[in-house]
């Protein structure tokens, strides 16, 4: 995969199906990997917190979520060939776990929405071994939730935490997960659960989804795209005719 530099934020640049082979060939081979992906939102917050912008520069892989991103970075020269949208890639790690046998850990959301995707997911992909799964309310004793992810036997791990919790807790506690791959998927636990509806594809494709989010939640998104947006606007422009 080609890392390219963006917005002070490196990022791998490639497609869905390179992300996953590079991914299984490196849980095969017991190789620890951090991975991340990067959206507008989270781009913008690593500008002012050092800590999220050291969490992330510290992944062994940085995808590229959010059309806008793709989109900003082609604006300033950089080749991207697709964004990796974290919640397809999630889709796609898990197909690939069950032909190769991996089992899966899902760490996050609430107990009823982790509970529901485990149930979702073992649907959808028969062979799937789920090691364990755990709700992402934990910090108060976060050693515990650690220490069952290490003794679960899982090989890959999937944190559906807010930024910059999940981001920070990765780096914090890779050392002692005892995983070869873990992921940072977001909301991606709300979609599969039914809780959340993705947006549609023609709508994804047209970099349209945060306007889908604003639609279902207008009293908690409208002010946080339109912040983010328009700083990411700014941060665009500089970038291009600096």
């Amino acid at each position: 995969m080609k890392r390219i530099e963006f917005l002070k934020s490196p990022m791998d640049v490639c497609t869905m199906g390179e992300a996953v082979d590079y991914i299984e060939a490196k849980v095969a081979s017991d190789t620890f990997t951090q991975h991340v992906v990067v959206n507008v939102a989270k781009l913008v917050n690593m500008q002012k917190d050092p800590v999220l912008a050291e969490s992330v520069k510290d992944c062994d892989i940085i995808n590229i979520d959010g059309m806008g991103v793709a989109w900003g970075a082609r604006f300033c020269g950089h080749d991207v060939p697709e964004r990796v949208a974290g919640v397809d890639l999630f889709h796609n790690l898990l197909a690939m776990s069950a032909k190769r046998d991996f089992p899966v850990f899902l760490l996050g959301a609430t107990q009823a929405v982790v509970e529901k995707t485990a149930e979702v997911v073992k649907a959808l992909y028969p062979d799937l071994k789920i090691a364990g799964h755990n709700h992402g309310y934990f910090w108060d004793d976060e050693q515990a939730v650690v220490n069952d992810i290490r003794e679960s036997g899982a090989k890959l791990l999937f944190v559906a935490i807010t930024s910059p919790n999940k981001e920070n807790f990765i780096n914090k506690w890779q050392d002692q997960l005892g995983v070869n791959f873990v992921m940072g998927v977001g909301g991606t636990f709300d979609v599969v659960a039914g809780k959340v509806k993705r947006a549609p594809v023609w709508m994804q494709s047209s970099g349209l989804e945060w306007f889908y989010r604003v639609l279902q939640e207008p009293g908690r998104m409208w002010k946080r795209y339109l912040l983010t947006n328009s700083k990411f606007s700014w941060l665009l422009l500089k970038e291009r005719f600096s």
